[in-house]
């Protein structure tokens, strides 16, 4: 009974023409039998192309929006019933954080109070199999929990937050309120933190592709500090399974780490890059790409490793990663090529504005 209401009910997915929701959203409409409705405000990292392929999907529903907006999200709630709430909308790098932190709290934070509420209103007005089947999950990340040495254990969800930026702690926060939404009304919510992802569809903003698209056009390849930075790697479509078997078996009120087991330094991420472009795209002009390595000055507040112990999901609900980074790198180069009209359109006016503002002074 149960299953049959679940599997005929859509959710609703915040943040889905994101690069980690958008993903989502295509691996739920390729491997499950229920469809999806998206809310998305398609502001810089948001992209309704990342989703183009399901414009004839009847399963798939797109609605223009933002998360802070009470009486939009209550009226879509109301109108298609989901039985969860994926919650990825949110603003996600860093660099961005340190220059406008207010805007990150103002999403965050309060666009996940904003949903968190609406959602419960929701919620309380549902009875029997659609009360006991709906989900809250959302999505965080492992910068919560703030930085570690470099023979540190990695982050559990037992490690005590220690966000370090604007960013790390507006997704901190929003942790938080879900966590007291939980524990004070009873709602259903389940929270996954997540080490970095990469992948298809990123905002070329973000290392990895940032890297990739230069060094492919032979510019100076920015590499903060002495790229020595550490980071837990994680596959986008890895992440995608983790989040659909915590939102089927997770456990009402926990939280689940979802790590790759993939830590790699920031420099041998940059020259794998430079060596499979090398191999795939080779230029007489540019020649060894690893020669565009260019170290600027660091970030503030840069975390020096992150690494995530994902026992716990493994245990309790059986996920693992399937993805190791040496082809998972190589998949993800070898997809942008394949898009570059992708990301011909990507690289608006806004994202070399943003390039600018944020480099020049390195």
């Amino acid at each position: 009974m149960q299953d049959s209401f679940v599997s005929k009910q859509p959710i609703l997915v915040t943040g889905g023409a994101g690069f980690i929701g958008s993903n989502f959203v295509l691996d739920w409409i390729r491997k499950e039998s229920g469809p999806v409705v998206t809310l998305d405000k398609l502001t810089y990292a948001g992209n309704l192309g990342n989703l183009a392929s399901l414009e004839s999907e009847p399963r798939h529903t797109f609605i223009r929006g933002d998360i802070r907006d009470a009486d939009l999200v209550a009226s879509l709630l109301q109108r298609y019933t989901p039985r969860a709430v994926v919650h990825f909308a949110a603003e996600s790098h860093v660099d961005r954080s340190i220059t406008d932190p207010g805007e990150f709290v103002s999403t965050n934070v309060n666009g996940t109070l904003n949903l968190l509420q609406q959602s419960r209103t929701y919620w309380e007005t549902l009875s029997g199999e659609e009360r006991e089947a709906f989900r809250f999950l959302h999505v965080s990340t492992d910068e919560v929990y703030g930085t570690l040495g470099p023979n540190d254990p990695a982050f559990t969800e037992q490690t005590p937050y220690a966000p370090n930026s604007p960013y790390a702690a507006s997704k901190a926060g929003s942790d938080h309120l879900v966590r007291a939404y939980h524990h004070t009304y009873g709602f259903p919510t389940l929270t996954t933190n997540c080490s970095n992802n990469y992948g298809p569809f990123q905002f070329p903003e973000k290392l990895i592709p940032l890297v990739l698209l230069k060094a492919l056009d032979g510019e100076p390849l920015p590499v903060y500090g002495d790229g020595q930075n550490v980071r837990d790697w994680l596959y986008v479509l890895d992440h995608c399974e983790g989040i659909r078997t915590v939102l089927e078996k997770g456990k009402l009120g926990e939280t689940y780490n979802i790590g790759g087991s993939n830590e790699r330094k920031n420099i041998d991420v940059v020259t794998t890059i430079c060596d499979i472009l090398d191999e795939l795209q080779p230029s007489a002009s540019i020649g060894s790409r690893r020669k565009l390595i260019t170290y600027v000055k660091d970030r503030p507040g840069h975390d020096r490793r992150y690494a995530i112990d994902a026992t716990k999901i493994r245990r309790e609900i059986g996920w693992t990663p399937k993805t190791s980074f040496e082809p998972g790198i190589r998949a993800t180069v070898e997809w942008y090529l394949a898009n570059l009209d992708w990301v011909k359109d990507v690289r608006s006016g806004a994202y070399m504005d943003w390039l600018e503002l944020n480099y020049k002074e390195r």
